[in-house]
């Protein structure tokens, strides 16, 4: 190829003169640059050459003189030869850019500056190369003929389109060399087979290629080396070869392996071509699973679903094992010599093998045929009333066992079961605001057992029970207490109420005001959950007690008290938590003075008990020496106090000894005097109340003297008597008793209370009733005990106070 020095253009003319027409002309002539060239060096390329009048020097600069590469040209500056003076490889720099100056000597100014090119000729000096001198791929042994293997591409750097850079593939040589297989490769450099691989024949071949291109002067090349691995495909099925194992399994269980499958298979261990996978036919009832065991490829039958010996008592199943991936067969028919060559495939049918398991008797649980029910059920029904009944069976057909049926969970302890036919009866009221009922709903299991087997066995159902609302409450203030300011004005307070029953049985409620109240309070609205109590303005700051009537939505209606207290807001923002933290304090006091007085009166009840049996009575007391005698029981005996007949009937024999009998006991005044001074002392500065008598009881009931006393008049019988007060003498505001009138009433009582224990027997107790009103107790006037005074007149009227206690202690008696 010729190369050639070009004058692009004129880039300038530039003179001092001034302008004129001259005559210009300039010879261009071809240069030759051969890369690579051997010298000897500077040779010279060629000649510029300008008409002038005028001396000009010549330059010349770019690359190749003052740019990379650097010193491969320069020129005469008198004579514009240019010379080389090296070496330059094409590969690096196919052309040069240069720029040609021409200057007037005289003035240096530029005449002529022209740009040119120097193109480097090309030579065949670098060989095909390729990026990789090994290529290593993997190949399935099923790959079928004719399909990619791996590509291969050469570079050479020589110039691109000539002969230099056009490269040529060929494969040199491939080890081993089987009849099976023939590789070849494509003009784009892809390899490729021909025919069917072997595993077993071959698992590697290794192909040598070559890359050479069309150099004219000379040919150059490379080589690379193909190495191709086979991964051994599945040309070989797997044959079930045997089975270990019983072959039972006991029903009712899971989990349990009754037997394995051996297989065996030629492929290489442990690739997919030799791992193998089972399936099973025949399992209807999803009973079996088989898996493979990785070491050996042996399928392991599991039992998933348990079994039922009255169902089935033998499966008959068929496992066939086949690889994880496909079956392949390829044999070379013909070896043609273009194209292709002509194969066959041979299909073959998986291996499998027909089982039998056999399914042994076990004693299965009961089961409950509707293992969860539902029923509704009206509260407050009767006792005894059928609610359900549970039918559970027993699935050993062959040895039926007897069934129990009992409850298991019950919180409530409502119902109970008949433990032969599961009927289900209520025991115990139903209650739907109980917290047991959930929503309405409550829950109880009951279980069945099989009685005459070890262990026995149990299953439990589910009942469900809605029960239905009855209008069994009715509704109730959430506050019975509230307060409203006092105003000129209407004023009120919100009041609430709530009743447990639900819908339509409850709210919303309608309230009213029942009494004198109903002038000066209403309600607005009088209907809803929670409603305003009003006040009109005519009512004054107080504590009042309302009478409320609540009626729920069926009509169902409560009275119930609502205390409201109205007083001045600007004195106290809330007057009910004033008046409450006063009444607290007085409610203290007044608690500690009721149960002192309850104290009291339990005493003196027991006294009245003590009265009531068949005794030797003394005789009425009624001058005791001008000194007042106290009563120890003035108090009439409890309408519960039951009096023997036979004893009624003797007092009118008594009275007319009694007389007789007091006479009797001055004469024995000396025989008690142990027992007097032992007990009791009366002088005037010290005042005998009844509380001696309990006190010291018990000394005198065990004293000799009360037991010669017992003897001396045990044939004579009397009613028990009362003493009265009588000739009650007052010295210093305090009552005295005279001592030896002191020793005859202590023996009458000791008396007594010996007697009751032989008469009384038959006594029945009298339960109480308190009643739960609290509010109406809070408003008790209080009650105070001098301690440096008794009165027995405050005995005879004791006031409301002691009224309302007798009420609550006999509910039968009338008030005064």
């Amino acid at each position: 190829m010729l190369t050639h020095l070009v004058l692009v253009g004129i880039v300038s003319l530039c003179s001092m003169e001034p302008l004129r027409r001259n005559k210009r002309s300039w010879i261009i002539d071809s240069f030759d640059i051969v890369e690579e060239h051997p010298g000897p060096f500077p040779y010279e390329l060629g000649q510029i050459k300008l008409d002038r009048s005028y001396i000009v020097e010549f330059g010349l600069k770019g690359k190749g003189v003052d740019e990379n590469p650097k010193g491969v040209l320069s020129i005469d500056s008198k004579t514009g030869v240019i010379m080389v003076h090296r070496k330059v490889d094409y590969e690096q720099f196919s052309v040069l850019m240069l720029t040609f100056q021409a200057r007037n000597k005289s003035n240096l100014a530029i005449d002529t500056q022209l740009g040119m090119e120097v193109n480097i000729l090309d030579i065949n000096d670098n060989p095909p190369v390729f990026p990789r001198k090994v290529y290593d791929v993997t190949v399935n042994e099923a790959a079928k003929q004719g399909g990619f293997i791996v590509g291969v591409l050469a570079i050479d750097k020589d110039a691109a389109g000539t002969p230099n850079s056009t490269i040529d593939y060929k494969i040199i040589s491939v080890a081993p060399t089987t009849k099976n297989v023939e590789f070849y490769i494509q003009d784009s450099g892809a390899i490729s087979f021909k025919g069917c691989f072997d595993y077993e024949v071959a698992s590697k071949y290794i192909i040598m290629v070559e890359a050479k291109d069309r150099g004219e002067v000379v040919k150059l090349s490379s080589t690379a080396t193909i190495v191709i691995n086979l991964q051994d495909g599945n040309n070989h099925i797997p044959v079930i070869t045997g089975q270990t194992g019983s072959g039972n399994v006991v029903e009712g269980t899971n989990g349990t392996s009754p037997l394995k499958i051996h297989t065996t298979d030629a492929d290489t261990r442990p690739t997919a071509a030799w791992r193998v996978r089972y399936s099973i036919e025949g399992d209807k009832g999803g009973h079996f699973s088989i898996r493979t065991d990785p070491d050996n490829n042996d399928g392991i039958l599991t039992v998933v679903k348990p079994l039922d010996f009255e169902e089935q008592t033998e499966h008959k199943l068929s496992i066939s094992v086949e690889n994880e991936v496909p079956y392949f067969s390829c044999v070379v028919k013909e070896r043609s010599p273009s194209g292709l060559w002509t194969v066959i495939s041979n299909p073959s049918k998986p291996s499998s093998k027909n089982i039998t398991i056999t399914v042994e008797d076990a004693n299965d649980p009961p089961y409950f045929t509707d293992p969860v029910r539902k029923v509704i059920l009206e509260e407050n029904g009767a006792i005894g009333a059928f609610v359900d009944q549970v039918k559970a069976v027993d699935p050993d057909t062959g040895r039926p066992h007897k069934l129990e049926y009992s409850i298991e969970h019950d919180p409530a302890g409502w119902f109970r079961v008949d433990k032969t036919t599961g009927e289900i009866f209520v025991k115990e009221t139903v209650d739907r605001e109980s917290s047991y009922v959930t929503n309405g709903t409550y829950t109880i299991f009951v279980l069945v057992t099989e009685k005459d087997d070890h262990p026995p066995m149990t299953s439990t159902a589910t009942i469900q029970v809605y029960v239905e609302d009855k209008n069994d409450n009715v509704p109730l203030l959430k506050e019975n207490r509230v307060s409203v300011c006092q105003s000129d004005q209407l004023s009120s307070a919100e009041v609430s109420a709530q009743d447990l029953d639900g819908d339509p049985y409850s709210g919303p409620f309608s309230f009213e005001i029942i009494g004198d109240h109903k002038e000066g309070w209403s309600f607005d609205p009088s209907y809803g959950y929670t409603v305003r109590l009003v006040k009109d303005k005519r009512v004054y700051a107080s504590l009042y007690t309302l009478s409320v009537k609540i009626s729920d939505k069926q009509g169902r209606f409560v009275l119930q008290n609502l205390t409201v207290a109205a007083c001045d807001c600007a004195v106290s923002p809330n007057c009910l938590l004033q008046r409450n933290t006063q009444q607290k304090v007085g409610n203290g006091l007044l608690g500690i003075t009721i149960f002192a007085t309850l104290m009291v009166l339990a005493f003196l009840l027991l006294t009245l008990t003590c009265s009531c049996g068949s005794v030797k009575s003394l005789a009425q007391v009624d001058n005791v020496l001008e000194d007042a005698l106290l009563s120890s029981n003035i108090e009439k005996p409890g309408t519960d106090c039951m009096v023997p007949t036979t004893l009624l009937r003797k007092t009118s024999v008594s009275q007319s000894k009694e007389t007789t009998i007091v006479n009797n006991w001055t004469q024995k005044k000396a025989d008690f005097q142990q027992v007097s001074s032992k007990t009791v002392t009366s002088t005037p500065s010290s005042p005998v109340r009844a509380e001696s008598w309990s006190r010291d009881r018990s000394k005198y009931h065990s004293s000799e003297n009360q037991s010669w006393m017992w003897k001396q008049y045990q044939s004579d019988h009397y009613q028990g008597s009362t003493f009265s007060r009588r000739g009650s003498q007052r010295r210093a505001k305090s009552y005295f008793i005279n001592q030896s009138t002191l020793q005859s009433l202590l023996t009458q009582r000791l008396h007594l209370m010996q007697s009751q224990e032989n008469d009384l027997l038959d006594y029945e107790p009298h339960l109480y009733a308190f009643e739960d009103n609290t509010d109406k107790l809070a408003d008790l006037d209080p009650i105070d005990l001098p301690s440096n005074e008794f009165n027995p007149d405050l005995l005879s009227d004791l006031g409301p106070a002691f009224k309302k206690l007798a009420s609550i202690c006999n509910p039968g008696s009338k008030q005064n």
